[in-house]
């Protein structure tokens, strides 16, 4: 791709993306593609990132996160250098991949249309073209390339399906390649008619006020498809728990869920979007020792008792002695862990979430209430069992969770 914008004349820059996950390996691509960029006479970016510990700060994959840095990276080099495109070299085959893992993994029409051509500034022109037609232009030309040695293992879903599936899926038909691309095709004129169509009801159904969206929930139910259609409105809002958006619906007010970016609330006749900033899923409630009750952000009760009566879900029975004040109440977070009452050893807050088998509406409105560092109680829940009430405790502090 290189070699051919470069002969069509077109003012292009190379940028590369060292991940050193290949140790000597990765250097020798980044020394490929500096001789490259010198040979050719263009202008070369070089960067190195240290992506594994990326990965494990953000808490995502490998891939996701080599994929988020570099195009951060190409984002700031167009701005940067005013730039018009970002063009890579993704070709029909990587697009047939990324058809099948969306496949795998559920995500609608939307996921079967596979890499987009244009995808605001960043162009793929080599998307017409087959791996193979490629590789067959290197060689005729001598056109000299590095293989990702990485390519060849198994424990990626996209190699495995390169290495293991999609060579039987063409030995299917010699014409696998051709018919994908028609179908495609097709699959990505049927979004555009979904397009057009949700143009039409989010006019009739979604208001804008203040620094959110309405969507009037007695408007759409008249429509047919109704979940499928709220689907189509929140899907690029990043929602994923889609029975918990639906059960919105006919939910109480108040009810909520939750994504990385915005959240959904239950107010009467409508659905309420709007995106969540930062200060606000980070905001903690400080208790003081003197506090009897607090009914923000749920209703809490405080009391200094003299002995222990029943308890449930909702009512706890704290050591007093080991508390430290303020106390705080928030939102859990990636990391958190605890030491579940009754049970030996800590815990991870979302692995207690999953065996629980938690909703992602009932995880995302859970309260921690926390005495310093430690996490004391979540709240309706489970308490702490390095707070419980022993032999040796002389004061009890009885908290109640009122509905």
């Amino acid at each position: 791709m290189t070699r051919l914008f470069k002969e069509l004349k077109f003012n292009i820059s190379l940028a590369h993306c060292n991940f050193s996950l290949r140790d000597t390996e990765s250097d020798g691509d980044e020394k490929f593609v500096l001789n490259l960029a010198d040979k050719l006479s263009i202008p070369v970016f070089n960067k190195t990132f240290d992506t594994k510990q990326y990965a494990e700060d953000q808490k995502i994959s490998t891939q996701m996160a080599a994929r988020d840095l570099r195009y951060e990276w190409f984002e700031e080099l167009c701005k940067k250098h005013s730039y018009d495109f970002v063009i890579t070299a993704h070709h029909l085959d990587d697009d047939l991949e990324t058809f099948f893992i969306n496949l795998s993994r559920g995500t609608g029409l939307r996921g079967l249309t596979g890499i987009p051509l244009v995808n605001e500034n960043v162009i793929r022109p080599f998307l017409i073209f087959s791996r193979d037609e490629i590789m067959n232009h290197a060689k005729e030309n001598n056109i000299i390339w590095r293989e990702d040695s990485s390519n060849s293992e198994t424990n990626y879903l996209r190699n495995k399906l390169r290495l293991e599936v999609l060579p039987k899926f063409k030995d299917i038909s010699e014409s696998t390649l051709q018919n994908f691309q028609i179908s495609q095709k097709h699959l990505t004129e049927s979004q555009s008619l979904i397009n057009d169509y949700m143009v039409l009801v989010s006019n009739l159904v979604i208001s804008e006020v203040k620094d959110a969206y309405q969507i009037n929930i007695h408007k759409l139910k008249e429509l047919p498809n109704t979940s499928a259609l709220l689907y189509e409105l929140l899907s690029p809002y990043g929602f994923t728990a889609w029975e918990d958006v639906s059960g919105l619906l006919d939910a109480q007010s108040g009810k909520q869920v939750f994504s990385a970016s915005h959240k959904l609330l239950k107010d009467r006749d409508v659905l309420v979007l709007s995106e969540i900033h930062s200060d606000e899923r980070a905001q903690k409630h400080l208790i003081s020792a003197e506090t009897t009750a607090i009914c923000s952000p749920i209703n809490l009760k405080f009391e200094t008792v003299s002995e222990l009566s029943e308890t449930n879900q909702n009512t706890v029975y704290l050591d007093k002695a080991k508390l430290h004040y303020p106390l705080q109440l928030r939102k859990w977070k990636d990391g958190d862990f605890f030491f579940p009452f009754g049970m030996k050893g800590k815990k991870k807050v979302s692995k207690f979430f999953k065996d629980e088998k938690l909703s992602l509406l009932a995880k995302e409105n859970c309260w921690l209430l926390c005495t310093e560092n430690e996490i004391v109680w979540l709240v309706g829940m489970r308490m702490d069992e390095r707070f419980k009430v022993d032999s040796n405790t002389e004061g009890l502090l009885k908290i109640t969770l009122k509905e």
